[in-house]
């Protein structure tokens, strides 16, 4: 039986420190369920941190809200254990499409090549997005969920953070070594701080119009700009799970956003797209103004900000959802390390560094899409109109045209936990320091699987590419240096097809069946990476060498 996640309530259950004689210090406090919050506990709590989620109501997001979900959320979401039943769910697309008026002026497809496990995209409504992790939030070890209580208060004191936490049974201090803060664009977090987010409001009203009916369209994202439909405007067009279709309207900035959210407004615009005699049904209607913008700093000592609560932008090209839950992904396995006492409290400060660096990128494209969206003078918008005219024969000119540049997760070139190339050591491929590593198709054990799966979670991972007639008990024998670094690595051995593949102490053998693995790294036998519990490369070399693995870890986790 289907749950009805938009009806779904969660039962609220006393704290144990509403009647405890001294309040208990855990090691992380996260604030907000939504798609964020849910991601950063799940995470913390699969890699052993005591995790306290804290929500101030007892449902999911009401309405479809985010509904498009990036290949690399979808990984991250794999990691969680809960990306087969979203990507069950949810509808696969690779595809766009772009109009001029009622042309047909390119079509692009965002994962071209094979060899992925999953699509460049999903479309899943949010509130199954939030169901699906609130389901394996609640068989997570280590996880408590606590609905209905809201923070009233914040106080950060030398080794922990007291929360004023309101719930039905009244108010009680909850304290937490470190906070995350993921609760959402009107963060009480950041206005009990007294922090601000600074940027940009665009003046332009967009009506979202989420539509149930039966159609014929393909499962693709298709772009009009100045349809005859919705003259001298923008209209995007998705389709959702449950014969539900997202469709967006650009209205201007005139439109009264009250009124044209009335059914009366609505359906004759829907109408106008699909025909006067289609039979739909209005289930969700939103009017909004967009802005993009950021705080100055996602850490605040104890505190650390995460998702909208850090961040916003327009949502064209899908960059709000998916970039908080890559926050998530960048800072549960330094939080794991600190609380440990695996790494210095600087380490932290290179989740605000790195997402800040990622957060600058969405923005800057997001407001590139929304400028040549919503042209606010003659000039762009005359030179908006020539390059969607050109782009139909000019592949030029469709690098110009932009319908919402959509969500890559960012290459974090210039962080310090990376190390350099050395000089000798020469590379041409996009597995960069400070890229996330790419998937293909492998064998391990005899069995079919991943090789993004062989990584990432709560470890580092070293990977060491053999040639067809190395010895693997040789190479086996290389890596057993790495057991003595200061921080656990889980080795892998990648060999090429139709190698002697066997059993190896402490090591996993991947057979690279395509040899897309070995292209896609641009490895030769001899070649080591060495990749962050989230799954970015962080260093590389053409020759394994322990000591420079250990100096290379050690930057990694700022303990050198």
């Amino acid at each position: 039986m289907q749950i009805d996640y938009q009806t779904l309530r969660f039962d609220y259950k006393r704290a144990a420190d509403h009647d405890a004689d001294a309040p208990t210090v855990y090691p992380v406090v996260v604030i907000g369920a939504g798609p964020v919050g849910l991601a950063a506990a799940i995470d913390l709590a699969q890699q052993g941190v005591r995790t306290v989620l804290v929500d101030n109501d007892d449902t999911l997001s009401s309405g479809s809200r985010a509904i498009c979900f990036a290949k690399r959320t979808l990984e991250i979401f794999d990691r969680l254990g809960c990306g087969d039943p979203m990507v069950e769910k949810g509808v696969s697309w690779n595809v766009g499409k772009v109009f001029l008026q009622d042309e047909l002026i390119y079509t692009f497809n965002l994962l071209p090549e094979t060899g992925h496990a999953r699509p460049a995209f999903i479309n899943l409504q949010q509130y199954y997005v939030e169901g699906y992790l609130a389901e394996r939030a609640q068989k997570t070890q280590n996880l408590q969920m606590r609905w209905k209580s809201t923070v009233t208060g914040l106080t950060q004191h030398d080794g922990y953070v007291e929360l004023q936490v309101d719930t039905p049974d009244g108010i009680y201090p909850l304290r937490a070594q470190y906070v995350i803060a993921a609760d959402g664009a009107r963060s009480a977090v950041r206005n009990a701080l007294g922090l601000d987010s600074h940027g940009r409001t665009f003046k332009d009203r967009f009506l979202i119009a989420d539509v149930k009916m039966k159609a014929s369209f393909p499962t693709e994202r298709w772009f009009w700009f100045d349809p005859p439909f919705h003259r001298n405007q923008s209209v995007l067009l998705h389709r959702q799970p449950d014969n539900v279709w997202r469709i967006d309207f650009q209205l201007g900035w005139d439109a009264d956003p009250v009124a044209e959210k009335q059914p009366e407004r609505v359906i004759p615009r829907v109408k106008a797209l699909l025909g006067e005699d289609a039979e739909f049904e209005l289930e969700w209607v939103s009017v909004y103004t967009f802005s993009c913008l950021r705080m100055g700093s996602f850490r605040h000592g104890r505190v650390l900000f995460a998702g909208d609560s850090a961040h916003g932008v327009s949502p064209f090209g899908a960059r709000g959802a998916n970039s908080g839950v890559q926050d998530a992904d960048n800072l549960a396995w330094k939080l794991r390390l600190v609380v440990n006492g695996d790494a210095p409290p600087a380490l932290l400060d290179t989740y605000a560094s790195e997402r800040e660096y990622a957060a600058d990128e969405n923005i800057l494209n997001s407001t590139r899409a929304t400028d040549f969206i919503t042209p606010k003078s003659a000039v762009s918008r005359m030179f908006r109109d020539a390059a969607l005219k050109l782009a139909k024969d000019a592949p030029f000119a469709r690098r110009i045209v932009n319908s919402g540049r959509l969500s890559v997760p960012a290459v974090l070139r210039d962080s310090p936990l990376n190390t350099p190339d050395e000089a000798a050591d020469a590379f041409t491929c996009t597995m960069v320091p400070g890229a996330v590593c790419t998937d293909a198709p492998v064998q391990v054990d005899g069995k079919d699987a991943w090789f993004l799966n062989q990584t990432g979670g709560s470890a580092f991972t070293g990977i060491y590419f053999c040639g067809l007639g190395d010895d693997l008990d040789a190479c086996a024998r290389r890596l057993a240096a790495l057991a003595d670094l200061p921080v656990p690595v889980r080795s892998l051995i990648v060999v090429p097809r139709g190698a002697a593949v066997k059993a190896a102490p402490g090591v996993t053998v991947v057979e690279d069946l395509e040899g897309i693995v070995t292209h896609r790294f641009d490895a030769r036998p001899g070649t080591f990476y060495l990749l962050r519990p989230d799954q970015h490369v962080c260093a590389r070399w053409r020759a394994l060498d322990a000591a420079s693995i250990g100096a290379a870890l050690n930057r990694a986790t700022c303990n050198g």
